[in-house]
């Protein structure tokens, strides 16, 4: 199945059966993430993966109550980093540098650059910033899920303070970002299965500059 092909495949479930998904599967769908580009590759969030089913009930009436949270075989939180630091930047680039070979300051020219401009914002501008690299990781998860025949919901409708204090997501520089529960749709209790996917005409959608 190609890429188009699963996306058009797939829709955000409103019921799900309570299946099991695949360990192998979650973990193509992490990967994705991990995978996903990022600002000057500086991975600014986490992905938490939520499995026990006493914590996807107190999960629930944060997302206010939406039933995907309990069905789902897996919830996934995107959470982004509340601001970067001088050592956050530190180690992304010794990592790099040592994984690579090379010598440590093979990239201080780029690092002290990307420092004097990040570290002089606020850090609502960096956790905004933080928040859309998220954003590029749960797109492609998104993605993976649709050609793993995965269901996936994506959800911004919670209350974003009380699940980082439910997960210590507060304690860990942290703030939830989106939701994305993981399972498979109950084409039975659906409303939503049968419909027709809707989007805007192309030529309404792109704009071509020749």
């Amino acid at each position: 199945m190609s890429l188009i092909e699963a996306l058009n495949w797939r829709y955000a479930v409103k019921k799900m059966n309570g299946q099991p998904v695949e360990q192998a599967k979650v973990d193509k769908i992490i990967a994705a993430a991990h995978l996903a580009p990022t600002s000057s590759g500086l991975q600014p969030f986490k992905v938490i993966v939520v499995t026990n089913d006493e914590l996807k009930k107190q999960i629930t009436p944060i997302a206010f109550n939406q039933p995907q949270i309990e069905a789902a075989s897996h919830v996934l939180v995107f959470a982004a980093d509340e601001n970067y630091t001088d050592e956050g930047i530190d180690a992304v680039f010794s990592r790099m540098n040592a994984e690579r070979g090379l010598p440590e300051d093979t990239t201080d020219a780029y690092k002290n650059q990307l420092k004097g401009m990040l570290l002089n914002r606020s850090a609502e501008e960096n956790f905004n910033h933080a928040a859309r690299q998220a954003y590029i990781g749960f797109g492609l998860a998104i993605a993976e899920a649709a050609l793993q025949k995965v269901d996936a919901t994506p959800m911004e409708g919670f209350i974003g303070a009380e699940l980082d204090k439910l997960l210590g997501l507060d304690k860990q520089g942290l703030k939830s970002v989106t939701i994305l529960p993981l399972g498979y749709r109950d084409e039975a209790g659906d409303w939503l299965v049968n419909l027709k996917k809707v989007r805007k005409p192309l030529d309404e959608f792109v704009i071509e500059y020749n």
